[in-house]
């Protein structure tokens, strides 16, 4: 293949080492060399972490847990344009600072539906067995090539506006990542197992809408407890969605996999524990409540996770 999904991992690697040294060379932030350190290990685990062994990468993260959990992670200064240059650069462009954020899912989907057959030679553009992460790589790197002509900025402005939004997310950053490992790790040991016999023993398996209900319903509680639906997902799927939905009832294994993720982000809108999402956000706007971007979700949370149940039942069969 040409784009395989190794080569937006070196991208994402070289992005975060960059951003690293940036922080290692920011004078004003009073923990700079750790600040440094945890995003030069996270850069390592994109640009090594095929090469480097299990244990080791284990080790990574323990010590990158370390240093967020004792406030290693924090602000420093940024070379920010004006609020006067800003407002004058906006009036300028105008509508068109839509189009590079645009871009992404349009060329994500393009490239996902459009471009899974397309070969050059003997060779694939794009790697099929990883087709949608792959466009949503070179649909970001379109978009920013597509924002620095539309600015007339340059390559390294970009980073520098970049480092400043990662610090202030901080170790939240890495939370959807973390959270999938956890997710897999828990399939693995056998907690969908369990929850498929703690599901057989509370419901009657052979009615289709409770299987559905507790799938939907587990989905959305699993990610308020992991933060994050792709943890959930291998969890909720291994022990309802395979043995009840699909092999018990003959169910569609697409239509249960995409209403299932769904159900899973509604639980992501109504937790603290998705912090990069819920909490990073109302500390970002100074919000004295810091679970009101929670309070606001919940409603529409709950409509949605209602509406997936009775979606699910007329569609996944």
């Amino acid at each position: 293949m040409i784009i395989s999904l190794e080569y937006i991992y070196y991208i994402c690697g070289a992005f975060m080492a960059l951003i690293a040294l940036l922080a290692l060379k920011d004078g004003s932030n009073p923990k700079r060399g750790m600040t440094a350190t945890f995003w030069g290990l996270f850069a390592v685990s994109f640009l090594f972490g095929k090469v480097i062994p299990s244990m080791y990468m284990g080790v990574l993260v323990i010590v990158m847990a370390v240093i967020a959990g004792f406030g290693g992670v924090r602000l420093g200064s940024y070379s920010e344009a004006s609020e006067e240059s800003r407002v004058m650069s906006a009036k300028k462009l105008g509508n068109k600072l839509f189009i590079p954020a645009l871009l992404i899912p349009v060329i994500t989907v393009i490239g996902t539906l459009g471009l899974h057959d397309v070969k050059i030679g003997s060779l694939a553009l794009l790697d099929k067995a990883n087709i949608t992460l792959v466009s949503l790589g070179v649909a970001c790197i379109v978009a920013l090539l597509a924002a620095l002509g539309l600015t007339k900025e340059s390559g390294m402005q970009s980073v520098k506006e970049s480092r400043r939004l990662v610090d202030a997310i901080g170790w939240a950053a890495v939370l959807p990542q973390m959270l999938a490992s956890l997710g897999a790790l828990f399939a693995v040991a056998g907690v969908g197992q369990a929850v498929s016999n703690l599901v057989s023993s509370a419901i009657p398996v052979d009615n289709r809408f409770l299987v559905v209900f507790a799938y939907v319903a587990g989905m959305a509680l699993f990610t308020m407890v992991m933060g994050n639906a792709f943890a959930a997902f291998p969890v909720m799927t291994a022990g309802i969605g395979l043995p009840l939905i699909i092999q018990m009832h003959g169910g569609n294994p697409a239509v249960m996999a995409a209403i299932g993720m769904f159900s899973g982000y509604c639980g992501t809108l109504m937790t603290p524990m998705a912090a990069n999402y819920n909490i990073v956000p109302a500390a970002l706007l100074d919000l004295a409540d810091k679970n009101a971007v929670i309070k606001a979700q919940m409603p529409t949370a709950l409509m949605l996770l209602t509406a997936n149940v009775f979606l699910m039942y007329s569609l996944v069969f």
